[in-house]
């Protein structure tokens, strides 16, 4: 799939999801829910003060599967987590509390929906002078990974990338360089990285670096530096070193390049979707369409 539209009309096909949204008061959640209810990607369960999104509901025409009452943030979230294990449902979609609130309750050792070591990031671009989408992690999450943690971002990373039907994900560790550098660590992390691929202790990918973002996405680029590697020009994940420098690129997509991005939080039971009020419709749609190819089988998940 190489455009957000076949994942939108892949996800339709799949049938129809059950999604939480924690806060379900929210007017952008409700948009992007709404949105994906009419292309008969989900069923909604929304959780919060029933008043309140009751009045909301009214005022858009939305029709959920399920008001969930709820007051505090604290108990907003912990309701929505505790949904997905009790009413079968395979996504998790942040409304109007906070991210922070929300992940909390994601990660309770006791009821959470943790599964990967860590949670990350991964932002789907698509951008209309390649060919191909684009996954970038980490922009939302992780501040400064460690080489540990950068591991486990690729791993999330692929296993995106792979339930959109790409075999075999190609990974640039991205840096400012193309050699090793030790007054730069990522190069030393990047050059790290691939050898711990080659060796199979990061499986089902391909990773190289360190490698400049021109050459990870431009064939052109590689030829006249002469930078011989299967993933350059070729990337479909990029690992940045930073949540900076990812939030840069990613942003830089949509008010630059004329591109949409979408994403989710990777590592959980569930695919967790965050959206903001900034994100175009499209984006929105998108995000949630990624969400109901990832999610497990609607009826709950394997270590509920």
């Amino acid at each position: 799939m190489k455009q957000f539209k076949s994942i939108v009309h892949s996800a339709a096909k799949k049938g129809t999801g059950r999604v939480v949204v924690a806060g379900g008061d929210d007017p952008s959640s409700l948009q992007a829910v709404q949105m994906a209810m009419r292309e008969n990607m989900v069923e909604a369960i929304l959780v919060g003060d029933a008043k309140t999104i009751q009045r909301e509901c009214g005022q858009m025409g939305f029709h959920p599967q399920e008001i969930v009452d709820a007051q505090s943030p604290q108990e907003i979230a912990e309701k929505s987590v505790r949904a997905i294990h009790e009413k079968g449902a395979n996504t998790l979609m942040k409304g109007s509390i906070k991210t922070a609130d929300l992940l909390r309750a994601v990660l309770d050792k006791q009821w959470g929906l943790r599964k990967a070591p860590l949670l990350s990031h991964v932002a789907v671009l698509d951008v209309p002078i390649l060919d191909r989408l684009i996954f970038v992690t980490d922009g939302g999450m992780v501040i400064h990974p460690t080489l540990e943690e950068k591991v486990t971002l690729i791993r999330n990373a692929v296993e995106l990338a792979m339930s959109l039907g790409i075999p075999v994900p190609r990974v640039a560790c991205i840096t400012a360089v193309e050699v090793v550098n030790p007054s730069m660590p990522e190069t030393l992390d990047a050059a790290l990285l691939a050898k711990m691929n080659e060796r199979g202790q990061i499986p089902d990918c391909v990773v190289e670096g360190p490698l400049g973002i021109d050459i990870a996405l431009s064939e052109r680029a590689a030829k006249i530096k002469k930078v011989e590697s299967v993933v350059a020009g070729k990337a479909d994940i990029l690992l940045v070193p930073d949540i900076h420098s990812g939030n840069f690129l990613g942003k830089s997509v949509e008010y630059i390049g004329g591109g949409t991005i979408a994403g989710l939080i990777m590592g959980a039971q569930v695919p967790v979707v965050i959206v903001s009020r900034a994100d175009q419709a499209d984006a929105k749609l998108a995000s949630l369409a990624l969400a109901t190819l990832m999610a497990p089988k609607q009826g709950g998940n394997e270590d509920a």
